[in-house]
């Protein structure tokens, strides 16, 4: 039994949703980001129990196929933007559509009906998120993060950078609190 589950975004969440169903005794025999695989068929006493700890931990069961895809959509794409490995030539059209085997403009319809923002802007946004974290950890320098990330320049990071945040990168590693927000509140 596949059972689909909002707001899984990283390797914590797999092990914090694997947790849950271990709990509910429920054996899985596959823990993605957004989708569990169940042995069996899980009761309907079973499946309140989980709904509910899911709720409780920050997760949702989904069960309509709009928001299937909406979920998948959004960890295909902080997946991507995790792996800090973006040519400066991606598509996210073609990356998207080849990913879910649907074509683009469907997809970002029912992103876009469904999130109230387009796919371009949430990929925008996810990727500004990944230059703070990068930019905290001073672990690479802005043009080694411009390339990591898929932009052609630093000129033009730095210009959505400040588009998005009201900072330029220099600026935002100057602040005292540095505004960043969680990738499944995006």
């Amino acid at each position: 039994m596949k059972i689909f589950i909002k707001n899984m975004v990283c390797n914590r969440c797999i092990a914090a949703v694997e947790n849950i169903f271990r709990n509910a005794e429920v054996e899985t025999t596959n823990v993605l980001l957004g989708e569990v695989e169940t042995e069996a068929e899980v009761s309907s006493e079973k499946m309140q129990i989980i709904e509910k700890e899911l709720l409780d931990t920050g997760f949702e069961r989904i069960m309509d196929s709009a928001h299937q895809t909406v979920e998948k959509i959004k960890n295909l794409i902080i997946i991507k933007i995790s792996d800090l490995d973006i040519p400066e030539d991606f598509l996210l059209s073609e990356f998207l559509s080849s990913k879910l085997h649907k074509d683009y403009s469907a997809l970002s319809k029912t992103f876009s009906q469904n999130e109230n923002i387009t796919l371009e802007q949430f990929f925008i946004l996810q990727k500004i998120e990944k230059v703070k974290e990068l930019l905290l950890y001073n672990e690479f320098n802005l043009t080694e993060i411009a390339g990591k990330i898929g932009y052609k320049s630093v000129q033009h990071l730095s210009s959505q950078f400040r588009n998005i945040t009201g900072f330029t990168p220099t600026e935002f590693k100057k602040l005292k609190e540095h505004h960043r927000k969680a990738l499944d509140n995006l």
